[in-house]
């Protein structure tokens, strides 16, 4: 019985963090590059970074313009 209480708090709390972080909504300023947002945004190896904001924003390249909105995706 206890096992199945621990369990079903442990699902809850795990589900609650998962949502914590929204999507937000980055501008780009002058000389920011996708590495240096993804750097500012995402912890560890900004690849992976990388990667999220172009597939989000449908980016063919990695040319970023000042004042172009950039949706960034949460962790």
């Amino acid at each position: 019985m206890l096992a199945i209480a621990l369990l079903i708090v442990w699902g809850v709390v795990a589900r609650a963090s998962d949502g914590a972080q929204p999507e937000r909504t980055y501008v780009v300023q002058p000389h920011d590059t996708l590495w240096s947002i993804a750097t500012r945004f995402y912890g560890g190896d900004p690849r992976e970074g990388v990667w999220k904001l172009r597939h989000r924003n449908e980016l063919d390249g990695a040319l970023l313009v000042p004042g172009q909105r950039l949706r960034v995706p949460a962790h």
